[in-house]
């Protein structure tokens, strides 16, 4: 049987928690880049896994300051 035990957390009295559930693509900035990064990549193939790290690396090395900035809000 398993069993979870809790924390007692001292928060600082200037600190506000915002709880979000574990899994919420919409406040993850992470998630837009993957969605942009999807969309170029989508119908190529590559021949091996270091094809496709090439690909990966060159798309995000071209991306703006400015982009970046769009994508994670």
């Amino acid at each position: 049987m398993l069993h979870h035990q809790s924390l007692t957390l001292s928060i600082s009295e200037n600190i506000i928690l915002l709880f979000q559930p574990a899994y919420s693509s919409e406040v993850n900035p992470i998630e837009r880049l993957w969605e942009y990064l999807k969309e170029p990549l989508k119908w190529e193939t590559f021949d091996n896994l270091q094809d496709l790290r090439n690909s990966v690396q060159k798309f995000l090395s071209q991306l703006s300051n400015q982009v970046i900035g769009s994508l994670t809000g």
